[in-house]
C-alpha cells in the first residue's frame, strides 16, 4: 500500500512540473551521521562535499548538496529517501553506508524514479532488480573471494574460522561469500561462531575458535565491534591471524584496538593514503582533502563519497540533462571513468567494476599492501 501510495505521490509530482528545469541542481545525500555507524557516514558526507566544492556547477546550474540523516536505522533510511524526494524535489541520490540501509531506502527511490549512487553498499541485494539503484562500490561476492584468495593464494593458509554478526546483512552475506570460496581454493573452515550487533563480550566464540587451531579468522564485521573482538582475542593469547573487510577501513581501528591490531588484514578498495604511485584523481583528492582536513586522514568511505557524487555530475554532464531517467541512462552507460578508488564501469548489474585492495596494520598504521584478483 506505502509503495502504491508513494507511486501515486510521485506521478502527481512529476507531472505538476515539481523538478525545475532551471535553477539548482540537487543531488541528495542520505547517511548514518548519526547511530552506529556514524563514523563511515560523516566521512562520506565530507567526501562529497570536497566533491561539490570541486565542481560547483554542472549544465550552467548550481549543484546543491541536500544532507538527509538516516540514523543507523532502516525505517530512518527509507524515511530519508523520501523527505529528498517528496519535500526536497532532488534530481539525484547519494548513499548509504549500510547495506542494509541502502535495501530500505532503494525501495523508495525505486517506486519513485529516482536514481541513486550507493557509496559503500556492497550487499548484492542493495541493487538486485533494481532500475534505479547504482554503487560506486564493489559488491561482496566479490571482496569475499578476493579475501580467501588472499589468505589461500599469498599467504599458503589452508584453515580458517568465521566470525559472523548475525545480525547484520552485510556481515553474514561477506561471511558466506569468503566461506563459499575458500572452500573452492582448497581451505577448510574449522569453526563458524556468531555474535550480534552490539555485543561487547566475545571470549566464548574467541575461546571456541582457539581451540580449532586455524590460520586465520575472517571477521566481517564493523570496525568498533571489530577493534574490541581483537582486544580480546589478544588477551585471551591467540596469535592466529585476523582479516576483516572495508568496514574495517577506519581510522579508528587502530585508536580503538591499539596494540592487538598488529598485523590485522582487510579488504578494501584500491585507495589509501598509504599507497604508492596513485592515480591522478587519487592524488588530486588525497590533497585537497589534507588542505581541508589537517587533522585527520582520508580512507575509503570518503573516496567512496567523493566518487558516488562525481559519478552522478559526469552522468549529467554525458546526458546533458537533469531529469532523473536521463542522469538513469547515463549511469547504466558508465565505462572506464577515471575515479580515486580506479576506473569505474557500471555492469550489468548496476554494481562497479574495480580493483581490491588489502590493507595490512603495521607498526600502528594502515599500510596498502597491494591489488588482488579473486578468484571466482
Amino acid at each position: 500500500m506505502r509503495k502504491l501510495l508513494l507511486a501515486v505521490m510521485i506521478g502527481l509530482f512529476v507531472a505538476s512540473g515539481a523538478l525545475a528545469a532551471d535553477g539548482p541542481i540537487k543531488i541528495g545525500f542520505y547517511n548514518c551521521l548519526t547511530g552506529q555507524n556514524a563514523f563511515g557516514g560523516q566521512l562520506e558526507l565530507e567526501g562529497a562535499q570536497l566533491a561539490v566544492a570541486e565542481i560547483p556547477e554542472v549544465l550552467g546550474r548550481k549543484i546543491e548538496l541536500v544532507v538527509v540523516d538516516n540514523k543507523s536505522d532502516k525505517v530512518e533510511a527509507a524515511n530519508a529517501v523520501t523527505r529528498l524526494i517528496e519535500r526536497d524535489r532532488v534530481n539525484a541520490i547519494v548513499g548509504t553506508y549500510g547495506s542494509s540501509l541502502a535495501m530500505a531506502g532503494g525501495e523508495v527511490a525505486e517506486v519513485a524514479g529516482i536514481p541513486v549512487m550507493g557509496t559503500s553498499c556492497t550487499n548484492p541485494l542493495v541493487t538486485l532488480n533494481k532500475k534505479y539503484y547504482f554503487r560506486a562500490c564493489f559488491i561482496d561476492p566479490f571482496q569475499g573471494a578476493g579475501g580467501a584468495t588472499y589468505a589461500v593464494k599469498n599467504l599458503g593458509f589452508k584453515k580458517a574460522a568465521l566470525l559472523t554478526d548475525i545480525a547484520n546483512d552485510y556481515s553474514v552475506g561477506l561471511s558466506n561469500f569468503f566461506k563459499a570460496a575458500f572452500v573452492r581454493l582448497g581451505g577448510e573452515i574449522v569453526s563458524e561462531m556468531n555474535y550480534q550487533s552490539g555485543d561487547q563480550d566475545f571470549t566464548a566464540q574467541l575461546t571456541e575458535i582457539i581451540s580449532k587451531k586455524p590460520d586465520i579468522v575472517f571477521l566481517p564485521a564493523y570496525f568498533a565491534e571489530g577493534a574490541v573482538v581483537l582486544k580480546q582475542a589478544r588477551e585471551l593469547g591467540a596469535t592466529f591471524i585476523f582479516m576483516g573487510g572495508d568496514a574495517m577501513d577506519n581510522p579508528e581501528v587502530v585508536t580503538l584496538g591499539g596494540e592487538a591490531v598488529e598485523g590485522f588484514l582487510h579488504t578494501t578498495f584500491a585507495y589509501d593514503p598509504s599507497m604508492k604511485d596513485m592515480n591522478p584523481v587519487a592524488q588530486k583528492f588525497t590533497d585537497t582533502w589534507k588542505a581541508a582536513h589537517p587533522d585527520k586522514d582520508p580512507n575509503v568511505n570518503a573516496a567512496l563519497g567523493y566518487d558516488a557524487c562525481m559519478l552522478i555530475v559526469d552522468a549529467i554532464k554525458r546526458a546533458g540533462s537533469a531529469e532523473p531517467d536521463k542522469i538513469r541512462d547515463a549511469l547504466e552507460q558508465t565505462k572506464d571513468v577515471p575515479t580515486v578508488t580506479g576506473l569505474t564501469t557500471m555492469n550489468a548489474t548496476h554494481d562497479a567494476e574495480k580493483e581490491l585492495g588489502i590493507v595490512e596494520i603495521r607498526g600502528g598504521k594502515k599500510q596498502f599492501i597491494g591489488t588482488v584478483k579473486p578468484e571466482v
